[in-house]
């Protein structure tokens, strides 16, 4: 049970016309005035600054913890007429140092009862802009675990970056690869000191550099509750999890279960040594993060910050009944363009950057970020241009997830569009389409081939405005794409009710798991198809973590909820599946090497190369654009002042195909990759292609992408 509050005793003086007024409340406690600005628990000389934002409360109360105590240890009542600057409320408390956790109890007490506000003064609640959170365990009655409480944490913010700042790749030659901190990890076969954590994450820096990956884009390490999901598996009994991390609860706190021990400040500089680390091998850091809702969930559920703060400022309410607007499908939406949650969400993005040093951040469901306080969609929404034109992210990359979860599709037409890359959910299914031999997606794939010109080609949009995915976390994982027509969601509790039931995936024959060769060798085909359309598509590539080496989620589409074996990822598979790996690092290689694949604008630039891309079909100059066509072929080249030719042809017919081949006066064709061919000859390392015998013609076979690059006739001959 928590001590009841220790009431400040006033000690007058000739100084309270100066705004200091000293209050004593415990021994060792010394509390002044204290200031506005900044907002949060600020360490400055002598003791910390607590500012926190409340505008319809009456009441708001300091709460210090000793760590792992449950009780408090002091109590300070705010005075309106001393410790309130407008909205905010602050004081100065002296003789403390980082590691104390804290909290505000908030009230409106003496006012008439309102629906749209949630002010409970028994619960202490976090603060929106603490840096760290601690978990102390609940013990129940009969002291066996009974859950965990969240406090604050003042954190010390002392590291030695040296000389690292972000990298500020171009987006252009970006290959990001998505993963989830604790997945990628957290199994014993990752042989990791400390599994499932940021020093574990940074032990895969070597497989991840290899490979070629230039980014990772990390899936929320914000602090969020995994205990957050009342459902079980029916299968095994096991309580689920809320595990990927979408339910954020403090957006500045890094998560302390991916910390090795359990100090936020500890957490924080571990964190800070990986982005330090994946910096020194050349890989950016993107961070997956949420601002169109929080953890605290729908009406009924307990308040544990914003809520309780000011629940009419921070939410998307029904000014009638208080009830939540849910455009996020998480049961309640953030007021993203309230001025104060504008603010926050800018100091937010900045803290990241300068004292994370992170490269970039990718926005879940961020048209929610364009919606206005009524929920109506705003045409120049203010917080969507504020961070666009933020002068601290001027550098840093910006993607947005452009849709929500009450049918706003924005994709090709987020606002500030110049500054925001997107997921491009059009290449996703339309790739799929096309590789699973639907008719009439030859014009379409080729629009996406080409950097999805029909989107991102206006107002000086480019083509790495467009991030290219076939698979990401949501969905199925690129093995079961070609291994699963239905989804398979039975151990999430809802009666496989969840996830997304319209997949354009395809089964090459048989559901699930087979020992059919034939089966086997086409889904792995395919997936190889997959691999080379995505990695030799203008636009930035992305990439879901496990792909590259047959990673299985055995068909579930939306494993959020499940910290186990299904979700973890097994390195025995990268021994396994070593020929698919390479052939994965080896497409990335051939990316990098030829500037022709990653154009950056759709119009010439100053002193950059002038891309052609001419279309074929089987014969030459006569592509089929018709509803029966499933394949198409294409002339990547540039003249000046680095000649370079590439012939892509794609065959996703049950039956081969002959395709014409340009003459290149000089020059000859060589075989960079044929997907048909699963041997190691399929996919040669770059600039050691395979010279072709046969120069007019080249026959694809079934279901197959073929890669031809064009060497003048010496070396092709060397």
């Amino acid at each position: 049970m928590a001590s009841k509050p220790i009431a400040a005793r006033s000690r007058t003086s000739a100084r309270s016309h100066k705004e200091k007024l000293l209050e004593v409340i415990g021994p060792g406690f010394e509390v002044s005035r204290g200031r506005a600005l900044p907002l949060g628990a600020t360490v400055e000389r002598g003791g910390v600054n607590f500012a926190v934002f409340s505008e319809h409360a009456t009441h708001v109360t300091l709460v210090l913890f000793r760590p792992g105590e449950m009780g408090p240890i002091a109590e300070f009542p705010f005075d309106p007429r001393v410790n309130r600057t407008g909205n905010i409320w602050h004081a100065f408390v002296g003789a403390i140092d980082p590691g104390l956790e804290y909290g505000y109890r908030v009230d409106r007490r003496g006012l008439p009862a309102n629906p749209i506000h949630r002010f409970d003064p028994a619960v202490v609640l976090l603060d929106p802009y603490a840096h760290g959170c601690s978990r102390t365990m609940i013990a129940a009655n009969n002291g066996n675990f009974a859950g965990e409480v969240r406090r604050s944490v003042i954190v010390e913010h002392d590291f030695d970056w040296e000389h690292d700042q972000p990298l500020d790749l171009p987006l252009a030659d970006s290959v990001i690869y998505e993963l989830h901190v604790r997945a990628f990890t957290r199994d014993d076969t990752s042989l990791c000191a400390n599994p499932g954590t940021f020093s574990a994450l940074a032990e895969k820096i070597p497989y991840l550099h290899e490979l070629g990956i230039t980014a990772v884009e990390l899936m929320p390490v914000v602090e969020f509750d995994e205990a957050d999901n009342p459902r079980t598996n029916p299968v095994t009994g096991r309580k689920l999890a809320n595990f990927w991390g979408y339910h954020p609860l403090s957006f500045f706190a890094p998560h302390l279960p991916y910390g090795s021990t359990p100090s936020a400040s500890a957490t924080a500089r571990e964190l800070k040594q990986m982005v330090k680390k994946f910096h020194a091998a050349g890989i950016e850091v993107i961070l997956d993060v949420v601002f169109n809702h929080s953890g605290e969930g729908e009406r009924s559920h307990p308040s544990s910050s914003f809520r309780g703060l000011d629940n009419s400022v921070y939410y998307l309410l029904d000014p009638a009944t208080g009830d939540d607007r849910n455009y996020s499908g998480c049961g309640n939406t953030l007021n993203c363009n309230h001025p104060v949650f504008r603010d926050l969400v800018l100091d937010c993005l900045r803290y990241w950057v300068t004292e994370f040093h992170v490269d970039g951040f990718r926005f879940d469901l961020a048209s929610i970020l364009g919606r206005g306080r009524d929920g109506a969609v705003l045409s120049n929404p203010p917080l969507v241009e504020r961070i666009a034109s933020d002068p601290v992210l001027a550098r840093t990359k910006l993607i947005a997830e452009a849709w929500d979860a009450s049918g706003l599709y924005q994709v090709g037409t987020f606002p500030a569009q110049q500054r925001w890359a997107e997921w491009n959910g059009r290449y996703r299914d339309d790739i799929r389409r096309f590789v699973r031999g639907d008719h009439g997606m030859a014009s379409a794939m080729a629009t996406r081939l080409a950097g999805s010109s029909d989107l991102y080609q206006a107002d000086g949009r480019a083509p790495s405005h467009s991030i290219n995915f076939v698979t990401c976390h949501d969905g199925f994982t690129l093995a079961d794409l070609v291994s699963y027509e239905q989804k398979h969601n039975e151990a999430n509790g809802e009666e496989n009710r969840d996830g997304c039931s319209h997949n354009v995936s395809w089964n090459c024959g048989t559901e699930g798991p087979t020992h059919d060769s034939q089966i086997v060798n086409l889904r792995r085909r395919q997936i190889r198809n997959f691999a080379a359309l995505l990695l030799l598509s203008h636009g930035v590539p992305l990439l879901l973590f496990g792909d590259e080496f047959g990673r299985t989620q055995q068909g579930n589409n939306n494993l959020y909820c499940h910290d186990n074996e299904l979700s973890w990822v097994d390195w025995t598979l990268v021994s396994r599946h070593r020929a698919q790996i390479q052939f994965f690092r080896k497409l990335i290689a051939f990316r990098r090497a030829h500037r022709v694949l990653r154009r950056s604008t759709f119009l010439p630039a100053a002193g950059g190369p002038l891309v052609h891309m001419e279309w074929h079909g089987k014969q030459l100059h006569h592509p089929d654009w018709s509803h029966d066509s499933t394949s198409l072929a294409v002339h990547i080249f540039e003249s000046a002042p680095q000649p370079d030719h590439i012939y892509l042809i794609a065959n996703t017919h049950h039956e081969a195909a002959r395709f014409e081949l340009p003459s290149l006066a000089g020059w000859r064709w060589t075989r960079f990759a044929d997907t048909a061919d699963d041997t190691q000859a399929g996919i040669a390392e770059p600039e050691h292609e395979i010279p072709l015998a046969e120069q007019t013609h080249y026959v694809a076979q079934a279901r197959s992408v073929v890669v031809l690059v064009g060497k003048p006739e010496a070396r092709s001959r060397a």
